[in-house]
């Protein structure tokens, strides 16, 4: 209640809360992620995209700061010759991702064709038809290919600005046809091989 200057009770109006879930609902049921938005000409960034200030760490940029980190390089080199020197990759490869939960391969033997092939793959399936992709969108992880915006949509405390595809290749890959036109390899005999020649059982 408010009390006027005349001594007069009114009801205060108050501001309707934000329904985060209600948003995140709407965003994701339109199934075409923030690709969909930038599309559609939006000119101010959805309130579900603002990170709350008061739950951000303070992390310094400073560049001593970026200087301390980096990112763990795994080489892949003569995985294949020897127990102890698999051993030692696979070793790297789990402290990477119990650490940082990322780290960059060199020497695994893909090449160079292979990997700006799966790059272009990527860029024609955000650039294809929104229609088209609609079809690829779900949050269900059994499938072995899905593309939708944030895996973390619910849960997170803020959505991030992406959309992601996620294709399982391992331990068995997805038949062509469960992938999108845009993405599929002419020989998908190369990529298997390589999946299985290089695959670590960790």
């Amino acid at each position: 209640m408010v009390v006027t200057s005349n001594g007069e009770e009114i009801q205060e109006q108050t501001k309707p809360e934000y329904d985060r879930k209600s948003e995140l609902k709407a965003f994701d049921d339109t199934k075409t992620g923030v690709k969909g938005l930038v599309d559609a000409g939006v000119t101010k960034i959805p309130r579900i995209f603002i990170h709350d200030k008061s739950k951000l760490s303070d992390i310094s940029t400073t560049s001593s700061a970026a200087s301390l980190f980096s990112v763990p390089i795994i080489d892949f080199e003569g995985i294949d010759q020897g127990s102890a020197q698999r051993a030692g990759v696979i070793k790297k490869v789990r402290d990477a991702c119990e650490k940082l939960g990322f780290f960059q391969v060199v020497n695994h033997g893909i090449a160079k064709y292979l990997m700006d092939d799966m790059i272009d793959g990527v860029r024609r399936f955000h650039e294809q038809d929104t229609e088209v992709k609609k079809g690829f969108y779900s949050r269900d992880v059994t499938r072995k290919f899905r593309y939708n915006s944030n895996y973390d949509l619910y849960t997170g405390p803020a959505t991030n600005w992406r959309d992601s595809i996620n294709c399982i290749m391992a331990p068995q890959p997805p038949d062509p046809q469960e992938l999108p036109a845009v993405c599929r390899y002419d020989d998908a005999h190369d990529v298997r091989t390589i999946i299985q020649s290089k695959s670590l059982q960790l």
